[in-house]
């Protein structure tokens, strides 16, 4: 985002804002940003690295993706030899909520997640995608009791357990996993780039 101009009003963490205001600001922060960059992993490459090193590798390529720049932030934790491949950069806990520039980043990823989302609760109806953006969420677990065809090895088996009755948590940002700082948008054999998010 440029530096000379004021923030756009309105922006701010983007979990505190409806699916309309994401929208909204997200055709502002667009027409405004001096670059953006959009990066995803596969399943495949989910169920290969682990959720943190295949969450790590789509922000590498969304750094890649933006191109030139000075420096970044990153939401979360501090994460081990980034600056080789991002260059300088500092981690800010809470930077969707603290920095704008991180809270513009965090609407223009959930538009575009929620718009992936959307277009595959029409090819692949069943799993309630298009309000529960793949949380699990009731109908979404009924959903994977039917189907299977979109999800990691790991979360198959974590919803296999829910869907058996065991009321364990499965907590994506654990103190175990530093540096976790987004979950990438991940399909299995999606022709990403018909939404505008890169394979």
């Amino acid at each position: 985002m440029p530096l000379d101009k004021k923030p756009i009003p309105g922006v701010r963490d983007s979990k505190t804002l409806s699916a309309a205001q994401r929208e909204r600001l997200d055709k502002q922060i667009r027409r405004r940003a001096l670059t953006i960059g959009l990066g995803a992993a596969s399943v495949r490459e989910i169920d290969t690295l682990n959720i943190y090193y295949a969450t790590v590798l789509a922000m590498k390529r969304a750094v890649t993706r933006a191109g030139a720049h000075d420096f970044v932030i990153v939401d979360g934790r501090h994460i081990r030899d980034f600056e080789k491949h991002a260059g300088p950069y500092r981690a800010v806990i809470d930077g969707d909520a603290l920095c704008y520039v991180v809270s513009c980043a965090s609407i223009v990823a959930k538009v575009a997640r929620d718009r992936l989302m959307a277009k595959l609760a029409v090819r692949y109806p069943g799993y309630g995608w298009e309000h529960n953006a793949g949380y699990a969420t009731p109908d979404h677990r009924a959903g994977c009791g039917r189907w299977a065809s979109l999800h990691t090895t790991t979360l198959l088996h974590h919803h296999k357990r829910i869907l058996e009755g065991e009321q364990t948590t499965f907590d994506l940002f654990a103190d175990d996993e530093p540096g976790l700082v987004a979950i990438p948008i991940v399909v299995s054999g999606e022709p990403l780039l018909e939404v505008g998010i890169p394979a």
